[in-house]
């Protein structure tokens, strides 16, 4: 009697054994689907492209350093998959010179608000500091606030708690990696930030697929990597999109503005939306 208690015993501990990891095991598989069953939608036509982001895209009193920038940054594939539209709140993180700052804030109007956020800039990138002030003085930045300071602080993202419709990282996700910036607070923050629904929408140079954090410092990061980082933070992956795909470009040099030379402009990029739940 006592055997077949034993016995007993021993095989519902197994069956429970293989049921946790059957369930771990579809959880990971579920994960990966996830990822795997958004398929990258093609670039729009000139014809979906909303009105009101062509008028920002050809403003006349646009620079000509920033259109010089168009041709390769796509701008009106960017705000359109991303879904910005008049009247807008929405936040530009690390902004650099504020180009993205400025393509949002003409596209949201004089109804819209946005946040341009830069870290404090080192001594070697005043340029950039100076270029992103100025830039803010224009009165048709005037829906636009900026804000200098440090991911690291409480306050970097000072947006009212579910105000946003939509938080913008272009092409620096990487950057807060390459600083060792705790993007769980960073994602945490964005999260708080955003309305229900809200978009996370980030693009950023590709790495070699499964490379993770290998390839920094080449200014690129793993797509997968940096999907299952934002997914941590409770976002869903709803869009991916392949208009800014370069399949020329080979993931193996730097796309620093510096060192990238010709070649700005021509790196595999990714698009990701994701959205608040």
């Amino acid at each position: 009697m006592r055997k077949r208690r034993v016995s007993t015993i021993l095989a519902i501990s197994m069956t429970t054994a293989v049921a946790l990891a059957a369930m771990d095991l579809a959880r990971a598989q579920q994960s990966l689907t996830t990822q795997i069953a958004v398929p990258e939608s093609a670039a729009l036509t000139q014809e979906k492209i909303p009105q009101p982001i062509r008028a920002a895209i050809s403003a006349a009193d646009r620079s000509t350093a920033d259109k010089n920038l168009d041709a390769g940054r796509q701008p009106e594939q960017m705000l359109a998959f991303f879904g910005i539209q008049p009247g807008m709140k929405v936040a530009d993180l690390w902004a650099g010179t504020g180009y993205s700052t400025e393509l949002l804030s003409r596209t949201v109007g004089a109804n819209g608000l946005v946040y341009s956020q830069n870290p404090p800039f080192p001594p070697e990138f005043q340029m950039v500091a100076d270029a992103w002030t100025e830039r803010l003085k224009n009165p048709t930045l005037k829906n636009a606030t900026a804000v200098s300071k440090p991911f690291d602080a409480a306050d970097f993202l000072p947006a009212p708690s579910g105000s946003l419709d939509a938080v913008l990282i272009n092409m620096n996700y990487h950057d807060l990696v390459i600083r060792n910036i705790d993007r769980a607070k960073v994602n945490a923050a964005v999260a708080q930030a955003l309305k229900s629904g809200g978009v996370y929408a980030i693009v950023d140079h590709s790495a070699k697929d499964g490379s993770g954090v290998a390839d920094l410092q080449l200014h690129r990061i793993d797509e997968q990597f940096l999907i299952s980082e934002v997914q941590k933070a409770g976002f869903t992956l709803a869009a991916r999109s392949s208009a800014l795909r370069h399949a020329g470009d080979d993931r193996t040099w730097s796309t620093s503005p510096r060192v990238a030379g010709e070649r700005r402009g021509t790196s595999d990029r990714f698009m990701l939306l994701f959205k608040k739940p």
